[in-house]
Parts: structure tokens; sequence; C-alpha cells
């Protein structure tokens, strides 16, 4: 599937296929595991993409291994600067210690701790900068530039997305058919990478954006036809929440090849992740909750479907798992 966005063509399925390849001896393979509870609930076929037991516990150290290991020796000899709430930038560190790179993350002000902590403990150095995830990316972007580093977005760009695709590679090989798979969305990469691949092996595939009502960035820009700026609230799926970059590729990627949104709710996102916890015994975080929640709020619609939930993290702190349980 050949897409034009922002003057550049993107081959999102072979750009796949060469970060699967890439990226393979660093990453897991996770499992596609079948979900009794929700598939008797909801009567359809749910299959959850565990990417809470990927390296770092999150999806992100799929983009993040298939960027550092697109650069080229003198880019990598320079070192490489990225922004994040936690999960990417855990992931850049590891790439970075797998690799023998050295590199800045730069987090917003209300990054979480736990986080925050698994960062430090891969090596990387950590610099705090702005509010909102939109400032924090602005302002590592062009530190990276006049430092002459390479920077190593969260989403926007290509290689990030085929990166992530590589959870639909995967997918496609793990399961026969999918008629529709629910994936949290922030700045969406993820979404775009698993969409853009397993669109071009069957179109009729739905792909469903789940996003917090308290920072439904993305799912408001569609709306508006163009990214916007906006506020976001406190929401337990800090991993999806903040701002979007101007003339981020995700938007154009988004508007076509996404089918539908869903807003979550806080109970939504809080119930959805002690579902999960309680049926599958393993940690979850909130992103990866919003697109359980997303799938609870749509059942009706896909009875006797098979359905991937991508649970696209499990970076929970404690104090947050207090929260939720108390």
């Amino acid at each position: 599937m050949k897409l034009k966005v922002n003057e550049a063509t993107i081959d999102i399925k072979q750009e796949v296929l060469r970060a699967a390849q890439r990226i393979r001896p660093y990453i897991r393979e996770t499992p596609l595991e079948y979900s009794f509870h929700l598939s008797q609930l909801s009567g359809s076929h749910v299959f959850l993409k565990l990417e809470n037991l990927q390296h770092t516990g999150s999806f992100k150290a799929r983009g993040a291994m298939n960027k550092l290991l697109s650069l080229t020796p003198v880019q990598r000899a320079k070192g490489v600067v990225a922004a994040s709430t936690g999960n990417h930038g855990a992931a850049v560190a590891f790439g970075m210690n797998k690799l023998a790179m050295r590199g800045i993350v730069f987090v917003p002000e209300n990054a979480s701790p736990t986080k925050l902590e698994a960062i430090r403990a891969l090596g990387a150095e950590i610099q705090v900068h702005g509010k909102d995830s939109a400032i924090t990316e602005s302002y590592a972007r062009r530190y990276a530039e006049e430092n002459g580093q390479t920077y190593v977005s969260p989403y926007n760009d290509p290689a990030i997305i085929a990166g992530q695709g590589t959870i639909a590679e995967e997918i496609s090989r793990q399961i026969d058919h999918v008629d529709a798979v629910f994936v949290s969305l922030g700045g969406g990469g993820m979404i775009s990478g698993i969409a853009g691949f397993l669109k071009s092996i069957d179109a009729r595939v739905r792909v469903i954006g789940c996003s917090p009502e308290n920072s439904p960035v993305m799912i408001e820009s569609i709306k508006a036809n163009q990214i916007i700026e906006m506020e976001s609230q406190p929401t337990l799926s800090d991993g999806t929440a903040g701002g979007i970059e101007p003339n981020a590729i995700t938007f154009d990627l988004c508007r076509r090849l996404v089918d539908e949104y869903v807003k979550v709710s806080e109970d939504e996102i809080k119930a959805a992740m002690l579902l999960f916890m309680e049926t599958q015994h393993q940690l979850i975080e909130g992103a990866g909750g919003v697109a359980i929640a997303a799938f609870l709020k749509r059942q009706e619609f896909f009875r006797g479907k098979n359905i991937v939930i991508v649970i696209c993290g499990g970076n929970l702190s404690m104090e947050t798992l207090r929260a939720i349980l108390y």
C-alpha cells in the first residue's frame, strides 16, 4: 500500500516487512492470546496482542529499534535526541543500550516517575522541558537540529511507523483472518503502521482508533480537518496524552486508514484495566485499557467477528495501581 504523505510516498507494507527483518534480533514476537472472558462477554472471537510483554513493557521498542538501526555510522556516533512521556524514552534508551549509542531523552514535567526510572535504569540521560508532550517534542527536535544529532520522534517518522507496524506483521502470521482491530491512539504512529499493513493484505479490515475523553487530540483534529491544539486533562492513559506536532505525517495516515474513532471515560478505562488484570493476571497500563474499553463500548457491532485488541503496554506505577484497586 503506497500512500503520498506530505509530498513523500510511503509504501507501508514494504517498510514494515523491512523493519520486521531489521529488528527481529532485538524484539520479542509477542503472543496473540485468545480471551475466553471477552469472547464470552461479547459474542465475538477476541484476541489480545500482548505488547505489555514486549521489551521495556511497551510496543515502543519496535519503532525505536527500527529508527536507530536505520541510522548511518556517522549519525550513530553523533548521538540521538528523543522526547517522551515515558515509554518511547525507555524504548530509545533500550536501543541505545543495545547499540552502544549515546543520547538525551527530554520529558514533560508530568511524566510518570515509574517510566522515568525505567529510562534511567537503561543508562540514558534525562532532561525535563515543558508541561505538554507537544511542547517537549518541539523543543527536543530543535535541540537535535542545533547540535547536529538525530531526533527520534515518538510517532512522526516513517521508520517509527514501520517499526510499530511490525505488530501487524506478526498478527498476520498468528491468525488467519481479522475483521477488526482496536488500537490505542495518541500521536498515531502505532495505528498508522498497523492499519497500513493490515489493509494492504485485506482492505476490509476495520481499524478503530481509541482515545481517552480527557485527551482525544488526534480524534478532534480529524474532526476539524487540521491538527489542533487543545489542553489535555489528567488521564490514566498517559501514554496517549498530549498534543501532536504540526504537519505530523500520522494525521493524513489516520484520516485515510482509520475507519472509526471511539472515546472512553476514565471510569471506562479503569474498569477495563481491572477486567484485564483479573482475567489475564498481567499488568496493563492506561493506554492498553483504552483499547479494551473502546471494544466493550462498541462490542454489539462486532458479534461473531474476529477481533484483535492491541494491549500496547504494561508499565503501571504502584501509585496508579493502588488508585485503581482502592
